[in-house]
């Protein structure tokens, strides 16, 4: 089994590609190793001393590392893990399912309605395809109608990446308000 690792725009997060799907459908994120009791993947990785964060894809997985270790250090340990992982044929997920956590419980009716389907639909088409690439995701969590605000959830190398605000406000922010006019800003939701 090869695994190809990718640097992201997150410096303390590296991509793991294992060559095999890891989710197929939806994507998973676990802040810690009680967050993961589901996944003997994500236990897997923060059995190795120095992981803070995992995000499981569809065919990659993320590892969002401490401050302090680098990653001459902790890339081999991890590698291990994840080959252990597949040659020990357990499953990625215990309990089967996608993360749909994240957006609000909110109704939309009217113009509302209207402009959420059309942001949701964006965000699917134009945004998460490419932050995927890097590592991440970003799905939609709230509109504020009155105030024109998007909130979004940032998952993966984007959550914590140094250039998120950058990303969310130049390249989010004015694609969103090109394609629909209503948009003011658009702001990260913060765990």
């Amino acid at each position: 089994m090869f695994i190809q690792t990718e640097s992201t725009p997150n410096p303390r997060t590296l991509k793991f590609l294992p060559g095999r799907e890891v989710l197929g459908q939806g994507s998973r994120e676990f802040a810690d190793s009680a967050a993961a009791a589901g996944s003997p993947l994500a236990l897997a990785l923060f059995a190795v001393d120095g992981v803070e964060r995992v995000y499981l894809g569809g065919d990659f997985v993320t590892v969002t590392k401490a401050e302090a270790i680098e990653w001459p250090h902790l890339k081999p340990h991890l590698l291990a893990a994840i080959m252990d992982h597949y040659t020990s044929g357990q499953p990625v997920l215990l309990a089967g399912g996608d993360d749909a956590a994240g957006e609000a419980d909110i109704t939309y009716e009217g113009d509302a309605a209207a402009i959420v389907k059309e942001l949701k639909e964006l965000i699917e088409a134009r945004v998460r395809p490419a932050v995927a690439r890097d590592g991440g995701d970003i799905t939609f969590h709230s509109w504020d109608h009155e105030a024109g605000v998007v909130r979004l959830n940032m998952r993966g190398s984007c959550a914590g990446c140094p250039s998120s605000t950058m990303t969310l406000k130049q390249g989010i922010e004015n694609m969103l308000r090109h394609y629909v006019p209503e948009v003011q800003a658009v702001e990260q939701v913060l765990d």
